[in-house]
């Protein structure tokens, strides 16, 4: 059998480990009397924590008789709990896996389990599975969920979601679930190749995470008895108890366009739970602004302030995932033999953390973040800046389809039939009616149509930042639309909102033209705020405009998509306007 995460140390490492215990090796840090969180116990206890590069090995009264070298830090007046995980995030909304990382590291959420969709889709396999081994060399623990679907519609995606490939993902040590499940419609109508996936999944001691809104109990029951562990898609307090009775954990979620923890939690105490075991908490996928306040701390927080208990709290966040995910044995918990991922608190009562170890490296000191400068070259994983060797034609802006897109909020799409003569060169101003083109990335295909509600005087804006990588080019005015696409060439990639008088505001993502290489406090948080609010003066209606370009492709949502084999029914699975060839 693969060899899972908690295998995470070499025979001559666990020899060594001992050795430390047994005094004939010191330890490389000792946190000297710091009050920790005995999750076991469920209590707070007071004893030294020995560490030996990157592992805990040992928790008690004792000391090595020769201190000397040891940085020994002075624990007193100071709490010690698990590194916090987040179990379900979307590492590349704008940001990348490493930035992400490193931005929640600092901030105490030491372990990211994160969504493999965009190397799924855009690395060849043997870089993607590279590069998880690389992130690995990094203080945080990046470990992965691996897709058994596309959630959108992709011309070849029975190649790219062969067994083969979904196969080798799963057998990578560094993946430790399968999902999250967007196309269990598929599952409950007979697909053979996503059952036998799932199957091989539990086989290797791996959860599956579903994605089931408003799913009712004979659902529930039916995703749970093909092999579904968990759910983070509850909207009540009802919906999380549904899923609690099916046997499946329930993730409470805030994101930006779904912060409903605090209101959840209210809901559950109305209904009388107070037992949290089953119960964990996730930003699924927040922009950067979505977790300028905080990552699992900030949760942690928000918890609290609705009557979770502090030691439950944490728990949502460190044992309970831990448990969930089969790896108690590694993370999630303070007790030897666990990686030393550790948040030094000021008090019982804050999750804020004041110091923080990651793999035993400190990522943050005395309240400062200080994660070591990690470069990732990504060009040599298979994402190098986006070389667009095509160009638009006028039969690009050719639009006859009569049947438009308008949006009812940030991600759901309706049809609505245009009423409008397309071959002119610009709509009205204030009409809130754009053109728009979702162009295949490579120049073979394209739809063309109308979008509705996304922006009322918009003259030109270009994407390539989509669930599918493709292009998106939406305005009011065709050669605003060309200009800003011709931006995106020149920066290879990323979102380019332009002006009229030539102005743009712009965020580069360089890396494959789907994620960006910078920091969040290092210029990404500013550029997605000056995106966020010209984007508002141009009309953008609603709260989060990455989500909205992330999804206008994505099937798992109602009621049509733009897809790259045309305008999508998705309840009725077909096809109502397909892409022409270019």
């Amino acid at each position: 059998m693969t060899k899972g995460f908690s295998h995470f140390w070499t025979k001559k490492q666990l020899k060594e480990h001992v050795r430390v215990v047994r005094g004939e090796i010191k330890p490389t840090v000792i946190l000297e009397q710091i009050t920790y969180l005995n999750s076991l116990r469920r209590t707070w206890v007071t004893a030294n924590i020995w560490i030996y590069e990157d592992r805990i090995v040992y928790i008690g009264q004792a000391m090595p008789e020769d201190v000397s070298g040891i940085e020994i830090i002075d624990g007193r007046g100071r709490y010690a709990v698990p590194g916090y995980i987040e179990h379900h995030a979307h590492p590349f909304q704008l940001y990348n896996p490493m930035t992400f990382a490193a931005y929640a590291a600092e901030r105490g959420t030491t372990t990211i389990i994160g969504d493999n969709l965009p190397l799924f889709l855009h690395q060849p396999r043997e870089k993607a599975l590279a590069l998880l081994d690389e992130l690995q060399k990094s203080p945080a623990s990046l470990l992965w969920s691996v897709r058994y679907d596309s959630q959108t519609e992709l011309k070849e995606g029975d190649s790219v979601f062969s067994y083969a490939n979904i196969r080798a993902w799963l057998h990578h040590p560094y993946v430790v679930q399968g999902g999250e499940l967007t196309g269990w419609p598929a599952l409950l109508n007979g697909d053979e190749q996503m059952l036998h996936s799932l199957v091989e999944t539990k086989d290797l001691r791996k959860p599956v995470e579903g994605h089931f809104p408003g799913a009712g109990e004979k659902t529930l029951t039916q995703m749970a008895l093909l092999g579904v562990n968990g759910d983070h898609e509850s909207m009540t307090g009802e919906e999380v108890i549904r899923r609690l009775d099916a046997g499946l954990h329930a993730s409470l979620r805030y994101s930006t366009i779904r912060p409903d923890l605090p209101n959840l939690v209210r809901e559950l105490h109305e209904l009388g739970l107070d037992h949290y075991e089953g119960l964990m908490m996730t930003t699924d996928g927040s922009p950067p602004h979505g977790v300028q306040e905080g990552m699992m701390e900030h949760l942690i927080q928000m918890a609290v302030d609705e009557g979770v208990p502090f030691i439950d709290a944490v728990h949502m966040v460190t044992l309970n995932p831990a448990r969930h995910f089969y790896m108690d044995d590694v993370l999630g918990i303070l007790a030897p033999g666990r990686i030393a991922n550790i948040n030094i608190l000021s008090s019982k009562e804050d999750p804020v953390p004041v110091d923080v170890l990651a793999k035993g490296t400190w990522v943050r000191r005395s309240g400062r973040g200080c994660f070591p400068d990690t470069k990732v070259d990504w060009a040599a994983f298979g994402l190098p800046p986006l070389d667009i060797d095509w160009e638009l034609t006028d039969e690009d802006f050719h639009f006859s389809m009569p049947l438009g897109l308008s949006m009812e909020n940030d991600v759901l799409l309706k049809p609505y039939q245009i009423g409008r003569e397309l071959l002119t060169d610009e709509l009205p101003e204030g009409c809130g009616e754009n053109f728009m083109i979702m162009i295949d990335r490579n120049g073979k295909w394209n739809v063309s149509t109308l979008l509705k509600g996304f922006a009322d005087n918009l003259y030109g804006f270009a994407s390539s930042f989509s669930t599918s990588g493709d292009i998106m080019l939406i305005g009011s005015s065709k050669e605003g639309m060309k200009q800003a696409f011709a931006r995106l060439k020149e920066i290879g990639g990323g979102i380019v909102l332009l002006h009229r008088n030539g102005q743009t505001t712009e965020i580069p993502l360089e890396a494959g033209g789907l994620f960006s290489t910078i920091g969040m406090k290092e210029g990404l948080l500013s550029q997605e705020a000056a995106l966020r609010e010209e984007l508002r003066r141009c009309g953008y209606p609603f709260g989060d405009p990455v989500y909205s370009l992330l999804f206008f492709s994505a099937t798992h949502l109602p009621y049509v998509r733009i897809t790259q084999k045309g305008i999508v029914d998705v309840k009725k699975k077909r096809v109502l306007f397909p892409a022409l060839m270019r």
